[in-house]
């Protein structure tokens, strides 16, 4: 039977390659952002794929606003008649000091990366669980137990999504609802240039993948690999997570040389 994905974010990046993926592999997508112009072109260029592929449904929202998160879902059922999975992928980054940072882009980014995953999330698990079962991707980050300075705020927002998917894996057994968190590195997309606060853009020195990494590894883990909790992608960001437990010191320390 055909599978029905909801994606927020869906209008660039990893978003946008995920809902092209899934699309590829004949499952139906709903695409939630903020820009539509950019999701209805994304729906041309999945209607131009070689058939047999899934259908989009562009679906303007914002996830900072419950409501609208809700109506999009309410739009996706009424559309494919269920759902049965969720990305929960809109994010931004930041960066600047803790004490120093002008406080409205703090918020925005725990606006979008913390409220908009709980609306996303609250908003669909009831048409999971309404469905019988279903799975819940997290897109959080490598940086989720790293010391980061000068990037404290997204690290502690990707934290909160990554310990918000371990609880939500317990809560939701019951319920026979998935969650899989995608420990993402560092991926070629417009991250970098829609960042919050001062020195946008990173130093480098950081191996980079494509965001059609991380949408194959969505599609293979909702398809084939249902039971994966975690996922890392790449030996490098492996290394990076366990030095982060290991040697956080000394990772904060080089964190420091990119962020600043």
């Amino acid at each position: 039977m055909t599978k029905v994905v909801f994606i927020t974010g869906a209008s660039s990046g990893i978003g946008a390659a995920a809902a092209l993926a899934f699309a590829k592999a004949n499952c139906h997508v709903a695409g939630v952002a903020r820009r539509l112009e950019r999701l209805q072109s994304l729906q041309a260029q999945i209607d131009a794929l070689p058939a047999p592929h899934g259908d989009f449904l562009p679906l303007a929202g914002d996830v900072t606003q419950a409501e609208e998160i809700q109506q999009a879902v309410a739009a996706a059922l009424e559309r494919f008649g269920k759902l049965d999975v969720i990305v929960v992928n809109a994010g931004l980054g930041h960066r600047g000091a803790v004490a120093d940072a002008e406080w409205d882009d703090i918020e925005t980014l725990l606006r979008t990366n913390i409220d908009g995953a709980l609306h996303t999330i609250r908003a669909g698990v009831p048409a999971l669980r309404a469905n019988g079962s279903g799975h819940i991707l997290t897109v959080s980050s490598v940086t989720f137990n790293m010391v980061s300075p000068y990037a404290a705020t997204y690290g502690a927002s990707k934290a909160f999504l990554s310990s918000l998917a371990a609880s939500l894996r317990i809560e939701l057994a019951a319920d026979h609802i998935l969650v899989t968190d995608f420990l993402v590195g560092r991926t070629e997309t417009e991250f970098n240039e829609k960042r919050l606060g001062a020195g946008k853009r990173s130093s480098g020195g950081i191996p980079t993948m494509k965001p059609e990494q991380v949408a194959d590894a969505m599609v293979r883990v909702v398809l084939k690999q249902p039971n994966k909790q975690r996922v890392i992608l790449r030996f490098f960001d492996r290394l990076l997570v366990l030095g982060n437990t290991l040697i956080p010191g000394i990772i904060g320390q080089l964190a420091k040389r990119q962020y600043k």
